[in-house]
């Protein structure tokens, strides 16, 4: 991609910024600065059609001056075809640069590659779930989420999460959100853990609230994870 082209760009993701869009999910992500007001359907067609054309050479000549140009990054590597080598190579490269949920997240649901590569994947993130970085953590904890909580899977996402260390918000709610879909999969394995002291109790809270709040347990079991949740101290 050439100087002109990525200025193209830059110049069209601005025309298609929605000031009312932006107010909205400006209080969505406080923290971000330099957010624009794209929506994430559109960065998702964006990205599609620069994955068809010369993808790497966009990812080459990226920056990071707005919000949408650190997501579009990412949201072209869940569409680009390419080995899984290469995904991993570029996505060490990717993750420093997430600083927010909502870049975390929507990129981690994008990267269907992993769906056929989960055993090498795996491999890859274990290195993030003792990380120092808040996003890094998160980045893996979600993951876990995404492509990983059936059968074959539970026990070893339960004991990575057991082994999340990091103190950040968003590295704990990422790990109660997970808890609570582990729970809903697969209650027997999980309410154990939620119990005992297996996590600390302000993640213990927040995963059994979201609980709570979901729509797939039914008013008997949310009575009763009420009441846990009211007796973590």
């Amino acid at each position: 991609m050439t100087t002109e082209e990525y200025a193209a760009l830059k110049e069209r993701l601005r025309a298609m910024a929605d000031p009312g869009y932006r107010a909205f999910h400006q209080k969505l992500v406080p923290e971000v600065e330099n957010l624009l007001g794209v929506r994430i359907p559109a960065l998702r067609q964006l990205a599609r059609e620069l994955a068809r054309g010369d993808w790497r050479g966009y990812l080459a000549a990226a920056q990071t001056d707005t919000y949408e140009e650190t997501m579009l990054q990412g949201l072209v590597l869940g569409c680009a075809k390419m080995e899984p080598d290469e995904l991993f190579e570029r996505l060490r490269e990717f993750i420093p640069k997430i600083g927010n949920w909502a870049v975390n997240d929507s990129v981690c649901a994008g990267l269907k590659l992993v769906k056929k590569h989960r055993a090498e994947t795996l491999a890859f993130l274990r290195p993030y779930f003792a990380g120092e970085e808040e996003f890094e953590v998160r980045f893996a904890v979600v993951m876990l989420m995404d492509y990983y909580i059936d059968e074959e899977y539970i026990g070893e996402v339960l004991s990575l999460l057991r082994a999340v260390r990091h103190e950040g918000y968003y590295v704990k709610m990422a790990v109660a959100w997970a808890l609570s879909v582990c729970y809903v999969k697969f209650p027997g394995r999980t309410l154990p853990l939620l119990e005992g002291e297996a996590f600390d109790p302000q993640t213990r809270r927040m995963a059994l609230q979201k609980i709570v709040e979901s729509n797939r347990v039914d008013a008997r079991t949310k009575a009763e994870i009420r009441a846990l949740r009211k007796a973590v101290r």
